[in-house]
């Protein structure tokens, strides 16, 4: 099978897809903090983009991100794909590739899901399981 064919060991991607993935982050991370795209919902509010996923040909980027505490996600998300194309271009400038990659913004789920967890992990039932049993000592 041809070397572009196949599948990818790592969880993420390949190594140069999660260095562009990083490289892309950090680009549009700064482009957000410092006030580059002029619009009063991402002007107002701080963003997080805690990873970017590069599509094997580096084309696509999926951008996660997170507004701070959580509120106002569907407003952010329509705000950044209204300045995609700019959001592309500042992005493209700073890192140096071939083709600069469509964007594609998603919430990212990471955080509600680490929640979740750790309430059921607080949970009676759990908590009676992690108690060390005292006939397992004698």
């Amino acid at each position: 099978m041809p070397k572009h064919h196949q599948k990818s060991a790592a969880p993420g991607g390949s190594q140069r897809q999660l260095r562009v993935g990083e490289l892309m982050r950090h680009a549009i991370a700064d482009i957000l903090s410092q006030g580059g795209v002029h619009d009063p919902v991402l002007a107002t509010t701080i963003i997080t983009v805690p990873e970017v996923k590069m599509s094997p040909d580096l084309k696509l980027a999926t951008v996660y991100v997170m507004p701070l505490g959580g509120q106002n996600t569907e407003p952010v998300l329509k705000a950044l794909a209204a300045n995609k194309s700019f959001l592309r271009t500042e992005a493209a400038h700073r890192v140096n590739l071939k083709y600069a990659p469509d964007l594609r913004f998603r919430i990212d789920e990471r955080f509600d899901e680490a929640e979740r967890i750790d309430k059921l992990l607080r949970t009676p039932a759990v908590a009676r399981d992690l108690k060390p049993d005292s006939d397992e000592n004698e």
